[in-house]
């Protein structure tokens, strides 16, 4: 007889026992078999209790979720900054494109400042925001990274604005992360304007970026759409004002506002450790007026904001919606992409704050099984190898690009196992991390490691590896999940021997002779033992004769004797082939 059970969205071991009516052990048992090490009173979510009912055969067992209505954080703010019908503010604007296509010498062009040549490897490797002034109104700009790795930054970008900058270069053209720029506006809503870049570089075509666009689906103004195109060059300084009046003609058509009259909110772009100032968080603010002294709530911490300052480090008493700001004085380093909203005091501050860091425990907590953690255990269980690391980054966006870019240089035979990671310099506690842990390698990405933690890792043997560049510390990964492949084993052949005699046969030898058909003989070589079309064995070639003398090697057409090892005995027979080759391993690369 069918049956119904209904159970909560995150479940005990035990508690889903008592429902199906089967023993503890039993349910325990075949989490086991699926790779998942779990306790009475370990949870695990409604995906993964489908799965071990269905591996129970409980066919008749059907669960349902308990309906409840989950408690909401109040005014959480949206990602997009909201339409209203208070005063105008300033549009803000993502800048993205694919690697070296010229975006941040773009911005540099704008605001009249040189960061591209700050930036390690010279490509953009965090999410940055300023204001700048234009016909005697503010725009608000954020540059993304280029390179593949920081797909989730772009993203968390595309989603912050109102439009975006596209910068293709003239004399390269649509590109893949120009691609994906374009599939992140789109589903982030944003109005889009393509800058082509680099048109004072030989070879530069506008037309046929253009037409590529139009391939991507993307018509532009003359082409029989209406995206605006505005062709620039950031070296030569020209097209950069059009530019800038185009934004601030979507901006007119848009006609954004934002209402100062409600407690301010906002998004978190980046945040990281300083020496003296502690966290540090770069924020956008979406509504009303951030004012220094305010309580502000940050994903699962909070601050009063003991400092308010401008990106380039100016103080400020205020922001205003559309403004970036750097915020001081959190408990802890809010989350890549967290929403903050002002409360009213301390306490309820604190509040928020630990509800919402409860919230994501018992999401995240690693008790808390889900489906897909279920299934990567199943498929991580039938791997060779993993590779442990101890990943630290400068900042929580950079953190999150590392190791989503880590995971995907896995493979069905090594796995990437990050036993720690955080933001901030190397310390103490990574070294010994790495060190119980099998000696994981401790990548850091643009952080540094005092001496006495670079001797501290000396001593302890743990490999320390520092990295500017993201590509770098990816390819560095690369090789080192490389070096975990098993090695390919290739075997080549060298000379065939067709069997014209059997002179001695015993349980582990046999002395014959034949005549070389093919290619050339060498000893002490393997062989194999071709009856047919079947091989019936594989034997160790020990000496070769030539008439009565021993020889080192034999050619084509020639005859000779032999005496072979073998593992067990072998009746060997006339017209028999023995096939010489040699077997080496060759080391393999992702």
């Amino acid at each position: 007889m069918a049956r119904t059970i209904e159970i909560e969205d995150n479940v005990t071991v035990g508690n889903l026992a008592e429902k199906l009516t089967v023993p503890v052990t039993q349910l325990i048992g075949e989490l086991m078999k699926n790779g998942v090490i779990a306790t009475v009173n370990e949870r695990i979510d409604f995906d993964t209790a489908q799965i071990i009912v269905g591996e129970l055969g409980l066919s008749e067992t059907q669960l349902v979720k308990k309906s409840s209505a989950p408690e909401k954080l109040p005014d959480q703010p949206k990602k997009k900054l909201p339409s209203s019908t208070g005063p105008n503010r300033p549009p803000v604007v993502a800048v993205m494109g694919h690697v070296d296509h010229g975006k941040t010498s773009l911005l540099d062009a704008i605001r009249g400042s040189e960061v591209v040549k700050q930036e390690a490897g010279g490509i953009t490797q965090h999410i940055s925001a300023y204001q700048v002034l234009h016909n005697d109104r503010l725009i608000t700009f954020l540059d993304t990274p280029g390179h593949e790795a920081f797909a989730a930054i772009r993203a968390h970008g595309a989603e912050l604005t109102d439009l975006v900058i596209i910068v293709v270069a003239a004399d390269d053209g649509v590109k893949p992360q120009t691609i994906e720029a374009l599939r992140f506006t789109k589903q982030a809503g944003s109005k889009l304007i393509i800058a082509i870049n680099k048109i004072d570089k030989p070879g530069a075509d506008s037309n046929r970026v253009k037409q590529q666009l139009a391939e991507q689906g993307v018509m532009v103004e003359g082409w029989g759409g209406e995206v605006v195109v505005v062709e620039v060059s950031a070296k030569e300084k020209t097209g950069i004002d059009s530019l800038l009046d185009m934004v601030l003609l979507v901006a007119d058509v848009e006609d954004l506002r934002a209402s100062i009259d409600t407690p301010s909110q906002g998004l978190i772009i980046e945040s990281h450790m300083e020496v003296g100032r502690g966290p540090v968080a770069h924020a956008l603010v979406t509504e009303g007026v951030l004012r220094s002294n305010d309580y502000v709530v940050a994903g699962g911490t909070y601050a009063k904001i003991r400092n308010l300052e401008t990106p380039e480090g100016k103080t400020i008493k205020e922001a205003l919606p559309s403004t970036p700001v750097l915020i001081m004085g959190f408990k802890a380093l809010p989350e890549f992409a967290d929403t903050f909203i002002v409360a009213p005091n301390e306490k309820a501050a604190r509040a928020l704050a630990t509800q919402t860091l409860t919230a994501r425990q018992a999401t995240d907590n690693h008790l808390g099984l889900n489906s897909g953690e279920l299934i990567s255990i199943i498929n991580r269980s039938n791997r060779l190898q993993e590779l442990p690391v101890v990943i630290k980054a400068d900042v929580q966006g950079s953190l999150t690009s590392v190791i989503d870019s880590l995971k995907t240089l896995e493979t069905d035979e090594v796995a990437i196992r990050v036993v720690s990671s955080g933001v901030g310099a190397v310390n103490e506690s990574d070294i010994h991390s790495a060190h119980t842990s099998t000696n994981a390698i401790i990548y850091g990405f643009n952080v540094t490691a005092p001496s006495n933690i670079r001797r501290l890792a000396s001593r302890d043997k743990v490999s320390l590896r520092l990295y500017d560049v993201i590509y770098e510390l990816l390819d560095d990964a690369k090789e080192a999940l490389g070096k975990m492949l098993a090695p390919e084993i290739i075997e080549k052949e060298s000379g065939t021997l067709s069997v014209r005699g059997i002179f001695k046969t015993s349980k582990t030898e046999i002395i014959c002779g034949g005549e070389v058909v093919a290619g050339k003989l060498k000893s002490p070589s393997l062989a194999k033992v071709i009856r047919g079309k079947d091989e019936i064995a594989e034997v160790e070639v020990t000496n070769l004769k030539k008439g009565p003398n021993d020889a080192k090697e034999v050619l084509e057409g020639e005859f000779c004797g032999l005496s072979l090892k073998t593992k067990s005995r072998l009746i060997l027979e006339e017209n028999d082939q023995i096939v010489f080759f040699s077997r080496e391993s060759v080391e393999r690369k992702l």
